[in-house]
C-alpha cells in the first residue's frame, strides 16, 4: 500500500518557525531559509480534503523545480536546492499579500461567473458573448488576495491593491512584467509538449529590494491545461476539452454535491478515487515533462525528508 504524507512536525537545527498550509508546510531556519515540504494533502474550493494522494508532493516538488530552474533567465527565484524528491530549500523572502493570477481562456471560475452575468473580472471588462473556453484577445491578469489558511483567497483589481497600499506602484509594475513573460514562457514549454497553458498563478516576494519569484510554478494545482490535439475541434463542438490539471478533481466533488459551502460534505473518497487522483497526477508529470515518473519509496517518507533535509543543512 503505497502511503501519503499528509502531516509533518520536523524540527531542524536553526529552525524558528513553522507554517502549516493547505498544500505545503514551510519551516523558516534561521530566518534565513524556507524549507519547503509539499505534502501529499490535496484542497478544493480552499478546503483541504480527508485523504492525501500518494506521490502528489513529490510530483508537485518536481515540476516546480524544473520550472523554476527553467525560468530564472526572466526572475531570479527563491530556489536553492531539491535535497529530497518532496522538499525544496529556497531563500526566505517578505511575500507579496497577492498573487498574480493569469488567463489566457475563459474557463473554470472565471466561466462560472460570466455564465452567472459577471461581465468584468478584477476590474478586467469582458465582452459579450463569449464561450466556455474561448482564448482571449490576449492574457489578461486577474489578481487575488493571499488568504490565510481556513479563508477563501478574494479576487482583487489592480487599483484596489494600489489604493489599500498592498503594492507599490513600481513593484506592481515589475509584478506584471515578470507575469506575462513567465506565462509567455510557460506556454511555449506547454506548446512543444501538446499542452495549451490555459490559466496559472504566480507569487512573489521581495529580500534585500529585490523582486523574486516563490513558491511553486506551472504545476496542475497552480496551473490548468488543455490538450492542444482536439481543442478547436470540441470548441467547436461545445464540447469539454480534455485537461490536464486539478479541474477534474472540482467536477468530481461538484459532480457530488460538494463546492466547499456552510453545510456541504466532502464526498467519501474511496480506495480507487484516491488511486485514480494519483494515476492523473502522474499521467500531468510524465506529460508535462516527457519524463518518466520515477516513484520514490514511500516507506518511512518523513524520516527519509528529515534525514536528507537535516545533511543538506549542515554541508551549508
Amino acid at each position: 500500500m503505497n502511503k501519503a504524507l499528509t502531516k509533518t512536525d520536523f524540527h531542524f537545527e536553526g529552525q524558528t518557525n513553522v507554517y502549516h498550509g493547505k498544500v505545503r508546510d514551510v519551516y523558516s531556519v534561521k530566518d534565513d531559509l524556507l524549507v519547503m515540504v509539499a505534502t501529499d494533502r490535496i484542497s478544493a474550493f480552499d478546503v483541504v480534503l480527508p485523504k492525501g494522494i500518494p506521490y502528489k508532493g513529490q510530483m508537485l516538488n518536481q515540476i516546480a523545480a524544473k520550472f523554476l530552474d527553467a525560468t530564472a533567465d526572466i526572475v531570479p527565484n527563491w530556489k536553492l536546492a531539491t535535497p529530497d524528491p518532496m522538499v525544496t530549500v529556497g531563500l526566505r523572502c517578505q511575500g507579496f499579500p497577492v498573487e498574480m493570477i493569469v488567463r489566457a481562456y475563459l474557463c473554470g471560475s472565471a466561466w462560472r461567473a460570466y455564465k452567472a452575468g459577471a461581465r468584468e473580472i478584477c476590474g478586467v471588462p469582458l465582452p459579450d458573448g463569449m464561450r466556455e473556453n474561448q482564448a482571449f484577445p490576449a492574457p489578461i491578469i486577474t489578481p487575488t488576495t493571499k488568504a490565510e489558511l481556513g479563508l477563501h483567497d478574494e479576487d482583487i483589481s489592480k487599483q484596489q491593491i494600489l489604493d489599500r497600499g498592498l503594492v507599490s506602484p513600481e513593484d506592481y509594475a515589475l509584478l506584471e512584467q515578470y507575469t506575462l513573460a513567465l506565462f509567455r514562457r510557460g506556454t511555449e514549454v506547454a506548446a512543444r509538449r501538446g499542452l495549451i497553458l490555459v490559466d496559472t498563478k504566480y507569487e512573489f516576494g521581495k529580500r534585500d529590494g529585490k523582486v523574486y519569484l516563490i513558491d511553486e510554478i506551472h504545476t496542475p494545482d497552480s496551473s490548468r491545461y488543455f490538450y492542444a490535439d482536439g481543442y478547436r475541434e470540441r470548441f467547436e463542438r461545445g464540447e469539454a476539452q480534455r485537461q490536464l490539471s486539478k479541474e477534474f478533481v472540482r467536477e468530481w466533488l461538484m459532480d457530488n454535491g460538494f463546492q466547499g459551502k456552510p453545510g456541504q460534505q466532502v464526498p467519501e473518497m474511496t480506495d480507487a478515487i484516491v488511486d485514480g487522483i494519483s494515476d492523473r497526477y502522474i499521467e500531468l508529470y510524465e506529460h508535462l515533462t516527457g519524463e518518466h515518473f520515477e516513484r520514490a519509496d514511500t516507506a518511512g517518507l518523513a524520516q527519509r525528508i528529515e534525514r536528507n533535509v537535516a545533511e543538506y543543512l549542515r554541508q551549508r
